[in-house]
């Protein structure tokens, strides 16, 4: 079930995020999405961030939370699975923003999906540089030595 964005105005912007450590990267990302429109941010269920990833550290209620506070959110609705296609189809955004990191690796494959769904009603994807030098990933190693 689809949460109702009718009372976002348009431009949407589909922000696809886990957002389980939030950091830098994830602010400057939401941050160049809010440049084209009102943002939405597609936060991944547990089991769809277990799929690809780990289980993450806070549950999805927990970390919704979070983003809901972030101030270049407009709204916040469930992504349930790695593919994005039935949320884009659900939403039909006019932007997509997403960093370059998914051009390589787990999210590869959904891509070029996302692309081309999007292109079917006009949509565009972004893609901005990845912040450097920041990722969960990194983090956790950090956490993980100082334990």
């Amino acid at each position: 079930m689809t949460e109702d964005i009718k009372d976002i105005a348009r431009p949407v912007v589909y922000v696809p995020m886990v957002a389980d450590i939030v950091h830098p990267g994830h602010i400057n990302i939401l941050r160049e999405a809010a440049k084209y429109g009102n943002v939405i941010v597609g936060l991944y269920a547990d089991d769809a961030v277990a799929s690809y990833k780990r289980v993450p550290y806070m549950s999805y209620e927990e970390r919704k939370v979070v983003v809901e506070s972030i101030r270049y959110v407009a709204k916040v609705v469930e992504q349930r699975e790695k593919d994005y296609a039935a949320n884009l189809k659900a939403y039909k955004p006019d932007y997509m923003v997403h960093g370059k990191d998914w051009r390589e690796g787990t999210l590869a494959e959904v891509r070029q999906k996302a692309i081309d769904l999007m292109a079917t009603w006009g949509g565009k994807v972004i893609e901005p540089d990845y912040t450097r030098g920041v990722s969960s990933t990194a983090i956790q190693k950090k956490i993980k030595e100082r334990v």
